[in-house]
Parts: C-alpha cells; structure tokens; sequence
C-alpha cells in the first residue's frame, strides 16, 4: 500500500478513535450522575421506610401499654373478688391451706431445681 494511503487510513482511524473516546467519557459523566440520582431516591425511600417503622414500632408499644393496663385492671378485679373467699378457707382449713402451700413449694422447688 502506498504510504499516502496508509497515512490516510491511520487519520481516520486516530479520529474515530477521538470520537469514541469523547463518546465514551460522555457516556462516564452521564452513568456518575446517573449513580448519584439513584442514590438519593434509595436514600429518601430508605428514610421513608425508617419513618413508618418507627411509627408502627411507636403504635405497638402504645397498644401493648394499654393492653398491660387492662389486665392490671383484670388482675385487680379478679384479686378483689377472690380475696376474700380465699381468706375465709384459709381461715376455717388452716391445714389444709399449710398442705397446699407445702405441696406447691415442693413442685415448685422440683421444676427449678432441675434446670
């Protein structure tokens, strides 16, 4: 080939070549900005999911405390009820009440002493 032709074939190849590369660092700055974006909507959605977990962690915890509350008030309820009757048994069987205090001791003591 004559050398003109070669010297012509290398121009175009070099320009081509100067072409693609500015196409290609476009193409960089573009994917960087494009990265950036994605980060901050990852970031606002993330924010928005801590927000609404945080809000059904808060609302959990306000129904557990009420819940805690009314089995208080069941537990209160219940005590004043039963108070009384079970003072009056202890009162007319008082060694039968002993045995059964004794008696749940022991099952006690044996569940616990076994761990």
């Amino acid at each position: 080939m004559p050398a003109k032709k070669m010297t012509a074939k290398k121009k175009t190849v070099e320009a081509r070549l100067g072409i693609l590369r500015s196409d290609l660092d476009a193409l960089q700055t573009e994917v960087r900005n494009g990265v950036g974006d994605v980060g901050d909507v990852a970031a606002e959605r993330a924010g928005a999911v801590v927000q609404s977990a945080s809000e059904l962690a808060e609302r959990a915890f306000e129904l557990a405390e009420e819940t805690a509350k009314d089995w208080v008030g069941d537990v209160e309820d219940w005590k004043t009820e039963n108070l009384e009757s079970a003072r009056e048994s202890v009162r007319t069987q008082p060694l039968a009440a002993i045995a059964l205090a004794v008696g749940a001791g022991a099952v006690l003591g044996a569940i616990f002493l076994r761990r």
